[in-house]
């Protein structure tokens, strides 16, 4: 025969089984809640840094804007490159700002809309260094292009007299008039110096990257010709000293010492203007793919964090 269930008995445990099951649901409520918290913290975090990285593109953007230009760099038309590069930088920062700012409530679309022009910035940045395919002999101021603008030689005639005109070769020689052979050999000449003493010799670095490296350029005959050291852009033919790499080279046979010629036409001098000119827009690439990807990531790591809170 069953036994008799107090009512009592029995209401006090259906009690005491809803209020156990009343504290395991707080309990989650309140861990499903901490973890919204956090969520969120990290979400802040995330929004902060991609604010700084935007401030930090505003900043590049300006830099490039007040940037002053190459000498011979207006040939190329690249100036108006770079104030392009600089207010595409601000629209850039603008879009990513608004992103942050509107990710509670656009989500998704604030996300689609910042994509478009990091991805765009990231494939110019890409494009400037030469990285793999991207380079195009009509993407401007790509490493191809720059060396298909000096292999032209109506592009190379007007940039040669440029270089002349900028007196390249002339301060050359006034730095470097009390060196003997040897000192001028071991001379490190100093790269492009900022500020209103130096900034006129900005092309100088063509010649003085060669000194260092390939001991070739603009004012001075290439290394393998073995000419006899006078001075900065005097140098003057060894007999005997003539071989066959030396005959196939058409830089030694191109050198003149007549200040109107020099090694203008030296395919030195156009690698050496190329490589001035693909060494500041490398670095504004490199800039723009470091940037890009921070701010991908950062974008990119913001959109899961919101759309977790949304659909937790």
């Amino acid at each position: 025969m069953a036994e008799n269930t107090n009512p009592t008995e029995a209401l006090a445990m259906t009690i005491a089984e809803e209020t156990t099951k009343t504290k395991k649901e707080v309990a989650g409520n309140t861990k499903s809640d901490e973890k919204v918290n956090q969520v969120k913290n990290y979400a802040s975090i995330v929004s902060i840094i991609t604010f700084v990285l935007s401030v930090l593109i505003l900043a590049s953007a300006i830099w490039l804007l007040y940037m002053k230009d190459y000498d011979c760099e207006e040939l190329l038309w690249l100036p108006r490159l770079q104030i392009g590069i600089g207010i595409g930088l601000i629209f850039v920062s603008l879009i990513s700002n608004i992103a942050v700012f509107l990710r509670s409530r656009f989500p998704v679309p604030g996300f689609f809309l910042v994509m478009v022009p990091l991805i765009v910035m990231l494939t110019m940045g890409l494009a400037l260094v030469g990285a793999n395919k991207l380079e195009s002999r009509r993407l401007m101021a790509t490493p191809k292009w720059f060396r298909e603008k000096v292999r032209h030689n109506d592009n190379w005639e007007n940039i040669k007299s440029c270089i002349y005109n900028t007196g390249t070769c002339d301060d050359l020689v006034s730095r470097s008039l009390n060196l003997k052979a040897f000192d001028f050999s071991i001379k490190k000449l100093s790269s492009i110096e900022v500020g209103s003493f130096i900034y006129s010799m900005h092309v100088i670095y063509i010649c003085a990257y060669y000194f260092v490296t390939w001991k070739a350029g603009c004012c001075k005959p290439p290394s393998i010709c073995q000419m006899e050291y006078v001075n900065a852009t005097f140098w003057t033919k060894v007999e005997g000293a003539v071989d066959e790499s030396q005959q196939q080279y058409s830089d030694c046979a191109t050198w003149q010492n007549d200040q109107n010629i020099l090694c203008y036409n030296c395919g030195s001098c156009r690698h050496g203007f190329v490589r001035v000119m693909e060494s500041k827009w490398r670095n504004l690439g490199v800039l723009l793919i470091l940037m890009g990807l921070l701010l991908i990531i950062a974008h990119l790591s913001l959109f899961v964090m919101v759309m977790w809170e949304h659909y937790n």
